[in-house]
């Protein structure tokens, strides 16, 4: 084959990706977000703490450009057979691990971060330079499949927990957030048999005081009789979504072929 695709796009003036014996010293001494408790107002794109408020993004743009550079870049992922992967970042690295089919060992690929860069843009360096190397050895083997172990020997094998890279399937209500809030009620109270009665006692509780008729605002009752009704109709009909991820990394769903964003927290 002569031509490259567009998922290995070459930066031939990047710097080397770290021997492995070199990245396990690395990883030794840095600080992986999934590890440790992260900032929960830190730019999940990004890494920024500046004006964030409780957003989990700074912006919509910086989340959709680290989402573009890693779908553009997926035909990595995908030749070297990746079933689960994850892509996290520190002050000072990248790293993305990978669950390939048909082994429980996990391979951690670790980039240093480049002072003025935001991840994706470390990401898509590393992912270039791998990708040469998948080549240059497709080249010299004429085999795919030993261009892609020539790749993974790139990698820190990592005896991490399989659950780290390969997350259980989370079920949540599709209620909306704002409606437990108004109505002072816990996502414990979904699970109850006594929901009804519990939604009801809320809003009678809440209407004595912000019913306009009592002096209260008209605003609020509305808010409080639109929370009110959602809450009812969702309790005759009780659903709920199922997603697959972590909420502090980017997950890559080999089956689907796909990166997913984190997910959103789940707080009662």
């Amino acid at each position: 084959m002569n031509h490259k695709p567009a998922s290995f796009p070459v930066d031939r003036q990047a710097p080397l990706v770290h021997k492995p014996g070199h990245m396990k010293s690395i990883k030794a001494n840095a600080l992986i977000p999934h590890e440790h408790k992260r900032s929960r107002y830190r730019c999940l794109s990004c890494g920024t703490t500046e004006n964030m408020g409780r957003r989990r993004y700074c912006s919509v743009e910086c989340r959709q450009k680290l989402r573009l550079r890693l779908d553009a870049r997926m035909g990595l992922v995908e030749v070297l057979n990746t079933r689960c992967g994850t892509f996290s970042f520190s002050e000072t690295l990248i790293m993305m691990d990978i669950l390939p089919y048909g082994t429980s060992e996990i391979f951690s690929f670790l980039y240093p971060r480049s002072p003025g860069k935001k991840p994706a843009d470390d990401f898509s360096r590393m992912a270039d330079i791998l990708g040469e190397r998948w080549w240059a050895e497709k080249r010299r083997t004429n085999k795919r499949f030993l261009a892609s172990q020539h790749v993974l020997e790139q990698a820190v094998r990592n005896y991490k927990p399989l659950t780290s890279v390969k997350p259980i399937i989370t079920t949540f209500s599709s209620v909306k957030k704002t409606s437990l809030l108004i109505l002072n009620l816990e996502r414990s109270d979904l699970f109850s048999p006594e929901l009804k009665q519990l939604i009801k006692n809320s809003f009678r509780q809440q209407a004595k005081i912000h019913h306009p008729d009592v002096g209260g605002d008209s605003d609020i009752f509305r808010k409080l009789h639109q929370a009110y009704e959602d809450m009812i109709s969702w309790s005759k009909n009780p659903t709920f979504i199922r997603r697959r991820g972590f909420t502090d990394k980017w997950f890559y769903d080999g089956d689907k072929k796909k990166w997913v964003q984190p997910l959103p927290e789940i707080t009662t």
